[in-house]
């Protein structure tokens, strides 16, 4: 039967019994100790190793391995991954991101039809496609992002999409090739909230990313947006980032705990309990929301195939 297939981001487990559950690890010096509520399954089982052979027979990037995810182990055990295009190495050097930076490589041209044909062969009924940053490309990625569309809706026109896009730098033209292939979900995380933004986004612009979501919600499409938690936020700023999300048309929103994928990455300022995530779940959607997905393991697609 169909399986959904949903986004997720930060710790690379191997091996492990189907029961055998794991803490994850917060590297570099802790500000805080660790809560015994971040456990998570070890991969394992039939589907796993499905994914994984996809993955390796189509040279397919994730963002469940670049990303160092904690739910790699439930959603690839369940036969689900989250591809990403335009290669695994970003233009952009965020403070709290696993995936590597630097100087990418060349277009590969041939990428939107290995996806397509991985989508299609795992016979998915919800796909979550996301891409690092290409800044340094003129298109920064269009071109690719909208061919990677057009054939997932060719070869499997049954599967729902999920896009998790970059901001093209306001080259809203740019934006325009993307989301004009109508993908059912656009969606663009804000990260943190404004105050952290050059500490944490220091290539990013707080109102760039607003500006993204509201031209996309003007183009008549499904928004979506995911903050991190635990970097030093308030929890009025976190109130205040729903509104502004709120106000330029962002429809679903997630929240996940910030866990430090190295000791070079931003330290963990706080673990948020599940009951402060419970909080802003239901203040999300008292204040109109159409969907929150809050949680200490949420990540930017975490349960996507609910944001329909």
């Amino acid at each position: 039967m169909p399986i959904s297939f949903f986004m997720v981001f930060i710790l690379h487990l191997i091996g492990g019994k189907k029961s055998d559950m794991i803490e994850l690890p917060v590297l570099g010096e802790e500000k805080v100790k660790k809560p015994t509520w971040l456990k998570v399954k070890l991969p394992t089982g039939e589907s796993y190793r499905k994914v994984r052979k996809l993955v390796d027979e189509y040279k397919l990037h994730t963002i469940c391995e670049s990303g160092n995810c904690p739910n790699m182990g439930e959603c690839w055990g369940a036969g689900t991954a989250t591809f990403m295009i335009l290669g695994n190495i970003c233009t952009r050097s965020c403070s709290f991101c696993a995936v590597a930076t630097g100087r990418a490589n060349t277009y590969d041209l041939d990428e939107p039809r290995r996806v397509s044909e991985a989508i299609k062969l795992m016979s998915v009924k919800h796909a979550v496609i996301t891409s690092v940053n290409r800044d340094e490309l003129p298109d920064k990625g269009a071109t690719v992002w909208a061919e990677t569309i057009r054939l997932v809706k060719l070869e499997s026109p049954a599967t729902t999409m999920e896009t998790l896009i970059p901001d093209f730098l306001s080259k809203w033209d740019l934006l325009y090739q993307v989301i004009d292939e109508k993908p059912e979900v656009v969606s663009h995380n804000m990260e943190t909230v404004k105050r952290l933004y050059r500490k944490v986004r220091p290539q990013a612009k707080y109102e760039r990313s607003l500006q993204q979501i509201k031209l996309t919600k003007e183009r008549g499409l499904r928004t979506k947006s995911g903050v991190m938690l635990g970097l030093g936020e308030t929890e009025n700023e976190v109130l205040e980032i729903m509104d502004h999300l709120l106000e330029n048309g962002c429809d679903v929103l997630t929240l996940g705990q910030y866990l430090q994928p190295t000791k070079m990455h931003l330290n963990v300022d706080e673990f948020i309990t599940p009951e402060q995530f419970l909080f802003y779940k239901t203040a999300g959607l008292e204040k109109g929301f159409n969907y929150v997905e809050s949680g200490p393991l949420v990540r930017s697609s975490y349960h996507a195939e609910k944001h329909i």
